[in-house]
């Protein structure tokens, strides 16, 4: 695609922009600004560096949390426990992806639009909605980042209202109904994280009227190059899942050797956790428990797929041997209970079922008995099995990455935020993901219950945003 040869020249002044370093020299700015069809090439290699973009942030953010852990010596060996430094070259990589996709999108609006006239309401919805979402990435996952290159780095809510707003303007641009409900999800997500309980319920049922069960997907192509790099961490299992959430996984897979799986960004589902939870939020339980019970709905009636997990042997590494049997039980810590059918049994010759949008190990029953605390912890039990291997996780459990030392060296009041931010609460040195395995009794159980831990601090600036 042109954008690859093109990006290293528009963005070579930029330590803090992605590019693939290879300039094409036949190709330069004015000969691609006058080109025909320049502005859809653009709009397509944007979808191509968020795609690769959003794979990064998948692969990264998923060992930071609870969800899997790294049991190979690829990928960070520090994300894990969790250690977050300034220095880290994965800090500066996903930053530079946020970096990324906000002047990518800004040249295809400012520039690009300047010489090819045909740009259609299409593209402009394009290039403003990832604008807006390079905003939520910074937004969720850093302290601050800056809001244009060489500016002043900006708090993380600075950087959701500012999503917030180009959002809402973005929404008037929304060509169908799947496409407002998805801008709609997004407004809403940011909101949630704002703790901004009336707009978020506000967003949430305009989602849902526009579309009940829309799903947003980012996708690759294997057949030239355009890879997930998550789906290789999960399919290859360089990353295990918790045991408890084994049946989820794996999510991306192949089943020719092209295949790149796509990712899911936004989702009905999504909205109906929102407004359950702002309802428990309120003490409203009942109206908590009747969304849950749409969700659920949503949720059983997604695809899967039947697939031979080919890799599995590599689930029983000696340093932490992994149930490999639908035998075992799982308890998520040792005052929880002992659960059947979270854990799958794995062979080069056996198939298991795996979502591919959303699952969940939640039932009816389980809804309907919930209440107070209880029904709070649910609630993050489905946030982390609907949002698992997407990236979610870190989120919910107050995490922050830092600003990297790279843009503090030269962006004016950086220092506040070269610190990650880590909860009090969440344990150290690699503790939420380990477990205890009983190959005799066929049980295991996991040292930490986080969405109990979650639900225990829910009064802490760093979590549960709905509860202050």
């Amino acid at each position: 695609m042109i954008i690859l040869c093109l990006a290293p020249l528009l963005f070579a002044s930029c330590d803090l922009l992605q590019g693939d370093g290879n300039a094409d020299p036949n190709v330069d700015e004015s000969k691609y600004l006058h080109s025909d069809n320049a502005m859809q090439a653009w709009v397509n290699g944007t979808e191509m560096q968020l795609s690769q973009a959003v794979g990064s942030y998948v692969q990264l953010l998923e060992l930071v949390s609870d969800d899997y852990y790294n049991q190979y010596s690829r990928s960070s060996n520090v994300f894990d426990q969790p250690m977050l430094l300034s220095t880290d070259d994965d800090v500066k990589d996903l930053q530079r992806w946020a970096a990324t996709l906000r002047e990518s999108a800004d040249y295809g609006l400012l520039t690009v639009a300047k010489h090819d006239t045909k740009l259609s309401h299409e593209q402009k919805f394009t290039l403003d909605w990832i604008r807006a979402y390079s905003f939520i990435l910074g937004g969720e996952t850093f302290t601050g980042l800056p809001m244009q290159n060489g500016g002043d780095v900006k708090p993380w809510r600075e950087l959701l209202e500012e999503a917030r707003k180009e959002l809402a303007a973005t929404l008037e641009e929304a060509p169908v109904d799947s496409d407002r409900a998805f801008v709609e999800t997004l407004l809403a997500r940011a909101c949630y994280r704002l703790g901004d309980r009336d707009e978020a319920m506000s967003h949430a049922r305009a989602a849902l009227s526009a579309s009940p069960d829309f799903v947003k997907f980012v996708n690759y192509d294997g057949a030239n190059n355009v890879n997930n790099i998550a789906q290789e961490a999960l399919w290859d299992n360089w990353f295990q899942p918790l045991p408890r959430l084994d049946f989820l996984d794996p999510k991306y897979f192949k089943t020719s050797s092209t295949e790149e799986r796509p990712v899911c960004i936004a989702k009905a589902e999504e909205n109906y956790l929102i407004l359950a939870e702002a309802e428990a939020a309120g003490g409203n339980d009942e109206a908590a428990r009747t969304w849950l019970r749409q969700l659920l709905r949503l949720v059983n009636s997604r695809p899967t797929m039947r697939i031979i997990d080919a890799n599995c042997e590599m689930y029983n590494s000696k340093s932490k041997p992994y149930p490999m049997s639908a035998d075992y039980k799982v308890r998520a810590s040792a005052t929880d209970p002992y659960r059947s059918g979270l854990v799958q049994t794995r062979s080069n010759t056996t198939y298991v079922n795996v979502p591919i949008v959303s699952g969940t190990s939640v039932d009816k029953a389980m809804v309907d008995a919930a209440k107070g605390d209880n029904l709070l912890e649910l609630i993050y039990l489905l946030r982390q099995e609907v949002f698992m291997a997407e990236g979610r996780r870190v989120a919910d459990l107050g995490i922050r990455l830092p600003l990297c030392d790279t843009e503090a060296a030269h962006a004016p009041s950086a220092e506040a935020f070269t610190e990650a931010v880590i909860p009090p609460f969440i344990p150290k040195n690699g503790e939420m993901d380990n477990f205890d395995l009983d190959a005799d009794s066929h049980t295991v159980t996991i040292h930490y219950n986080m969405n109990h831990v979650i639900v225990e601090n829910k009064h802490s600036d760093y979590v549960v945003p709905f509860v202050k």
